[in-house]
């Protein structure tokens, strides 16, 4: 399945979300990442960040699609991350 994160968290905790992040998934831009993932590794990336931010202050958002063959980005502006799984 093709994942995008996107997260909004303390300052305290940003550094440890995007460190567990990157470890499963592409940085594309300031807290988006993005990435095939297995059922089990978003599982596994799941419980880890659970670990780590405060639900009750935290936000992260996953969109979960398929697969990338029906997804399309589009960027204007500064490119900030990974732009290569665009063709």
């Amino acid at each position: 399945m093709f994942v995008i994160l996107v997260y909004d968290v303390n300052v305290k905790r940003v550094n440890k979300v995007l460190k567990i992040s990157r470890r499963y998934l592409t940085w594309v831009q300031n807290s988006v990442l993005e990435g095939e993932l297995t059922e089990a590794t978003f599982r596994s990336l799941l419980i880890e960040l659970k670990q780590v931010i405060n639900e009750d202050e935290d936000s992260l958002l996953f969109y979960i699609l398929g697969n990338q063959k029906y997804a399309e980005r589009k960027s204007i502006g500064v490119k900030k991350g990974g732009e290569e799984w665009i063709y």
